[in-house]
């Protein structure tokens, strides 16, 4: 099982220009030109057009994607930290007090005598958060840092991988944080958004087409979501987000409308792994059963070049990049999320567009009140 770890767009920011799914093309920022990659592997395998992330920024995003839960703690502190007025940041394994009580997924592989490996998330390098980590991390593999192009983070999981897969030592459970669609707005000399969020394509794409010409392509499968959707717009809800499926027995040119969640996802991955379920969220989430098939389909995937410049850099003076000067990027979600989407936003629309305001739908299933409930 490969986990891809990305961070925070929604779902018509990259697919809604795909006619197959429940797209908004006037929301599209980062379509087909920019991530050929991401929307070659919705076509190939499965167009998931209903995924939701449970999280609300990448401080409680990090918790539910390796927990199925973020803990009170978590929960409480946040919003405090992120509205500047105190509080730490540092809930991606700094702080004991974060952990869920019986800790993160890694934690459940220990205990299961399941093999693991972590490149980049929650670490870097060799330093790991968690004690679970320490000795599974990717030695190369740099944690969210928007100055390492994702190139990078490909190059390093490729040169474990090969390296681990010639001892037959591949471990049944890998994250991997490819990290760089979080853009770095349109901060001076920075990497332009567009070029970001290429990069990032073109990681994925290199992953997915290496893992898929290797040996164990046939026991392999790729879950692939966003940590948080960064409260960006989407014309369904700000929590819907790109996610993909990837795998010989995955379904190939499938759409599939089935409301799934970032627990939905992990859930899946526990009865891959043989997991209990982490939270009762995780345990009462849909698994991801209408994307696969019983019939392998091996075909390795080819993964498209990048079809803009990846390494073109801001060099505009306006207002949004007196705005970006302002915005701390050196951990994820430090800059204020609707600032950074706006200056995203201008940036492929125009210094004088306006954006949408983000998208809130409730999800609710009424009954029909009973004679008795008047009466109460």
């Amino acid at each position: 099982v490969f986990y891809i770890i990305k961070e925070n767009r929604t779902y018509d920011q990259v697919l809604g220009d795909m006619p197959e799914g429940n797209g908004d093309t006037s929301l599209c920022i980062f379509g087909k030109k920019v991530t050929p990659n991401h929307h070659a592997i919705a076509k190939d395998f499965v167009l998931l057009d209903n995924f939701y992330v449970d999280a609300e920024v990448s401080a409680d995003g990090h918790n539910w994607s390796m927990a199925a839960y973020a803990t009170d703690v978590v929960e409480k502190t946040w919003p405090t930290s992120y509205g500047n007025r105190g509080g730490s940041t540092s809930f991606e394994g700094g702080r004991v007090v974060t952990y869920p009580r019986d800790g993160f997924i890694w934690d459940y592989c220990k205990r299961a005598g399941i093999t693991y490996r972590s490149y980049g998330e929650f670490g870097e390098f060799n330093e790991a958060h968690l004690k679970s980590l320490k000795g599974h991390m990717g030695p190369h593999s740099p944690g969210f840092d928007m100055d390492v192009m994702d190139q990078v983070r490909a190059d390093a999981w490729e040169h474990d991988f090969d390296s681990l897969l010639t001892i037959k030592a591949v471990p049944q459970f890998n994250t991997l944080r490819i990290s760089n669609d979080h853009t770095s707005g349109q901060k001076k000399g920075k990497i332009s958004p567009i070029a970001a969020v290429a990069d990032n394509d073109l990681a994925v794409g290199r992953i997915i087409a290496h893992l898929s010409e290797s040996s164990i392509w046939k026991e392999s499968v790729v879950f692939i979501l966003e940590d948080d959707a960064q409260n960006g717009p989407d014309h369904v809800d700000a929590h819907r987000s790109p996610a993909f499926i990837v795998g010989p027995y995955v379904k190939r040119n499938a759409v599939v409308h089935t409301m799934y969640t970032t627990s939905g996802f992990l859930r899946t991955m526990e009865l891959i792994l043989g997991l209990p379920p982490m939270s009762q969220y995780d345990a009462a989430a849909m698994p991801l059963y209408e994307c696969f098939t019983s019939k392998a389909d091996v075909t390795p995937y080819k993964f498209k070049p990048a079809l803009v410049d990846i390494n073109n850099r801001n060099v505009a003076v306006n207002e949004s990049s007196k705005r970006s000067e302002k915005f701390n990027f050196a951990k994820e979600d430090a800059a204020p999320d609707l600032d950074l989407n706006e200056v995203v936003w201008k940036y492929v629309k125009g210094e004088n567009s306006v954006m949408p305001a983000p998208k809130r739908s409730a999800f609710v299933i009424l009954e029909k009140k009973k004679k008795k409930d008047d009466d109460d």
